[in-house]
Protein backbone atom coordinates (compact mmCIF):
# COMPACT_ATOMS: atom_id res chain seq x y z
CA UNK A 1 0.00 0.00 0.00
CA UNK A 2 1.42 3.35 -1.03
CA UNK A 3 1.15 6.68 1.18
CA UNK A 4 2.33 9.65 1.91
CA UNK A 5 2.79 12.11 4.91
CA UNK A 6 3.34 15.81 5.01
CA UNK A 7 6.03 16.50 7.99
CA UNK A 8 5.49 20.26 9.32
CA UNK A 9 7.61 22.15 11.74
CA UNK A 10 5.51 25.80 13.16
CA UNK A 11 6.44 28.47 14.76
CA UNK A 12 4.44 29.51 18.09
CA UNK A 13 2.77 32.42 16.21
CA UNK A 14 1.22 29.90 13.55
CA UNK A 15 4.11 30.24 11.10
CA UNK A 16 5.40 27.15 9.27
CA UNK A 17 9.33 27.00 9.19
CA UNK A 18 9.77 23.93 7.44
CA UNK A 19 7.23 21.75 5.05
CA UNK A 20 8.35 18.24 3.96
CA UNK A 21 5.73 15.84 1.73
CA UNK A 22 7.67 12.03 2.12
CA UNK A 23 6.13 8.88 0.96
CA UNK A 24 5.86 6.75 -2.30
CA UNK A 25 2.08 7.32 -3.21
CA UNK A 26 1.63 9.31 -6.44
CA UNK A 27 1.36 13.31 -5.74
CA UNK A 28 -2.00 15.10 -6.14
CA UNK A 29 -2.50 18.42 -7.71
CA UNK A 30 -4.37 19.27 -4.33
CA UNK A 31 -2.40 17.58 -1.43
CA UNK A 32 0.25 20.10 -0.65
CA UNK A 33 -2.78 22.25 0.02
CA UNK A 34 -5.09 19.66 1.46
CA UNK A 35 -2.16 18.96 4.05
CA UNK A 36 -1.27 22.80 5.06
CA UNK A 37 -5.61 22.96 5.60
CA UNK A 38 -5.57 19.91 7.79
CA UNK A 39 -2.63 20.86 9.35
CA UNK A 40 -3.03 24.27 10.24
CA UNK A 41 -6.95 23.29 11.22
CA UNK A 42 -5.46 21.03 13.97
CA UNK A 43 -3.33 23.73 15.35
CA UNK A 44 -6.03 24.97 17.46
CA UNK A 45 -6.70 21.67 19.15
CA UNK A 46 -3.22 21.50 20.13
CA UNK A 47 -3.14 24.65 21.67
CA UNK A 48 -5.86 23.48 23.89
CA UNK A 49 -4.26 20.45 24.58
CA UNK A 50 -0.74 21.85 25.65
CA UNK A 51 -1.96 23.41 28.36
CA UNK A 52 -3.65 20.59 29.58
CA UNK A 53 -1.07 17.93 29.67
CA UNK A 54 2.46 17.96 30.37
CA UNK A 55 3.24 15.55 27.84
CA UNK A 56 5.38 16.33 24.23
CA UNK A 57 4.03 13.84 22.20
CA UNK A 58 -0.12 14.51 21.14
CA UNK A 59 -0.92 11.58 19.13
CA UNK A 60 -4.06 11.24 16.94
CA UNK A 61 -4.58 14.94 17.66
CA UNK A 62 -7.09 15.24 14.74
CA UNK A 63 -8.29 13.40 11.71
CA UNK A 64 -9.91 14.25 8.24
CA UNK A 65 -10.82 11.20 6.01
CA UNK A 66 -7.40 9.12 5.50
CA UNK A 67 -5.31 11.59 7.51
CA UNK A 68 -4.42 11.71 11.07
CA UNK A 69 -2.31 14.42 12.71
CA UNK A 70 -0.12 13.90 15.63
CA UNK A 71 2.18 16.71 17.57
CA UNK A 72 5.06 16.86 19.05
CA UNK A 73 5.50 20.37 21.34
CA UNK A 74 8.70 21.41 21.82
CA UNK A 75 9.42 23.52 25.44
CA UNK A 76 9.72 26.20 23.47
CA UNK A 77 6.17 26.18 22.20
CA UNK A 78 7.61 24.97 18.46
CA UNK A 79 5.09 22.66 16.76
CA UNK A 80 6.33 19.49 14.95
CA UNK A 81 3.31 17.94 13.43
CA UNK A 82 3.05 14.99 10.96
Amino acid sequence: MASTACFMIVSRNDIPIYEAEVGTATKREDAAQLHQFVLHAALDIVQDHAWTTSAMFLKSIDRFNDLVVSVYVTAGNILCAC
